[in-house]
């Protein structure tokens, strides 16, 4: 729910062009949305995160790894300085780092019961 509503919220603020950058509305820049991937990534990790198999747990990883990747791309990126302007960061760009690294944590650590098997 936190990396749903990140996307949703304002990254960073360009006061020069007066633009508002979100995950999902980065108008007047070449940016595209990049929030539209957090939001199917987050769609994979629910799924996987539910299904109670080890190679759903182990794909879970890959997602929340590139999920990862992609949220820190987006931070360095997005609110870099580009002729001598610095955007202003905001919130939703630190709730969504937050939000991909609890992520992560979840999925590094899943609660799988494993079947040992006993030899006879």
């Amino acid at each position: 729910i936190l990396l749903s509503v990140a996307c949703l919220s304002p990254w960073v603020v360009i006061e020069s062009r007066h633009i508002t950058i979100s995950g999902i509305d980065a108008t007047g820049t070449n940016y595209g949305k990049p929030g539209y991937l957090h939001l199917v990534l987050v769609v994979f990790f629910l799924l996987f995160h539910f299904i109670p198999r080890v190679w759903a747990k182990r794909a879970n990883l890959l997602v929340v790894g590139i999920n990862t990747a992609w949220a820190i791309r987006n931070f360095f990126i997005i609110a870099v300085c580009r002729g001598g302007e610095c955007p202003e960061r905001k919130m939703g760009m630190y709730m969504l780092l937050l939000a991909s690294l609890l992520m992560l944590l979840a999925a590094l650590f899943p609660d799988v019961e494993l079947d040992e098997k006993k030899k006879a």
